[in-house]
């Protein structure tokens, strides 16, 4: 069970679609951060939500042997439902390492040399702690659930009544 849960295939494909992610998440809000007047959380919030609409075509072409299957519309919802689970251990993960380090730590920062971009360690550390966190959920769910038949979609569409 653990070697196909965890084969060495999907793992690294897998990997290289959530460090696509990442950069998105990571880039998009640092300078959302940056550029508007808005919260660490909200910048989190942000940059997950730029990096999900990339996700799920990357993991879905990329990633557990579902460029084939005709269920897209059937794997585009369950990738939501554990995409929202993932952004709320993103966010909230990181924001309360974040809350962690700052309390016991002095706020690290350094420059990006031959830019005037100031780089939190503290933010960025705790980001990447909650990103981690959310990585191995998102990857366990996804194998398991998004693009594997359940029977979790028709009883869905039943109760809904679709």
């Amino acid at each position: 069970m653990a070697s196909e849960l965890f084969n060495r295939r999907d793992v690294i494909a897998y990997f290289i679609v959530a460090a696509i992610g990442a950069s998105l998440q990571l880039i998009a809000g640092s300078l959302l951060q940056d550029w508007f007047l808005i919260t660490y959380e909200q910048a989190l919030l942000a940059g997950y939500l730029i990096a999900f609409l990339a996700g799920f075509f990357l993991t879905k072409l990329f990633a557990f042997n579902a460029r084939n299957s005709a269920q897209t519309k059937r794997e585009a919802v369950k990738f939501t439902m554990v995409s929202v689970l993932s952004c709320i251990i993103t966010v909230y993960g990181s924001s309360i390492a974040y809350q962690y380090l700052a309390s016991e730590f002095e706020q690290l920062t350094f420059l990006i040399p031959f830019s005037v971009k100031e780089v939190n360690v503290t933010k960025l550390i705790s980001q990447l702690t909650g990103m981690g966190l959310s990585f191995v959920s998102n990857y366990i769910l996804h194998k398991q659930f998004t693009f594997r038949n359940t029977g979790f979609y028709e009883k869905l569409k039943n109760l809904l009544g679709l």
